[in-house]
């Protein structure tokens, strides 16, 4: 496998990630960054996923992952920035962390892999890309289910 083919295999996680939320939610594209033999590939949800529904959310993640059969490494359960921290079989290391404002942000980082060009991610953005910004923006899509008690 070399690091094109491991990119896309992390954006077909992803993928099936964001396909068990229901509702959807609505996320950007993050940085792809790559290493010597390695890539990483990122969103940020853009929904506002409010405090009380924060939990639902990670438990609706953690049973897709489970269901796909990936190890769970570690789970914070701290109640303000709560992450889970998985792995496949063979190797790929998967995340979520709840940020700063309660925005959530996935990551699959690759096993070492042949070194290649890295094109970016195929995979179309259910939110704004807000490309030439320096940050993704904070969430700011409501849901009337994810965005529930959110002020």
């Amino acid at each position: 496998m070399n690091m094109q083919e491991a990119a896309t295999r992390a954006d077909k996680m992803l993928d099936e990630t964001f396909d068990q939320v229901h509702p959807e939610v609505r996320w950007t594209h993050g940085p792809t960054t790559t290493g010597s033999c390695d890539v990483t590939r990122r969103r940020a949800v853009m929904t506002i996923v409010s405090p009380e529904r924060r939990g639902n959310f990670l438990g609706v993640v953690d049973r897709a992952w489970r269901a796909s059969g990936y190890r769970m490494k570690s789970i914070n359960n701290d109640p303000d920035v709560p992450a889970i921290f998985a792995q496949t079989e063979d190797g790929f290391g998967v995340s979520l962390i709840v940020g700063g404002e309660g925005q959530v942000f996935f990551e699959v980082d690759t096993p070492c892999v042949e070194e290649s060009e890295v094109a970016e991610s195929t995979t179309q953005a259910t939110a704004p890309t807000y490309e030439g910004m320096e940050h993704i923006p904070r969430p700011n899509i409501r849901s009337p289910f994810w965005s529930a008690g959110a002020p």
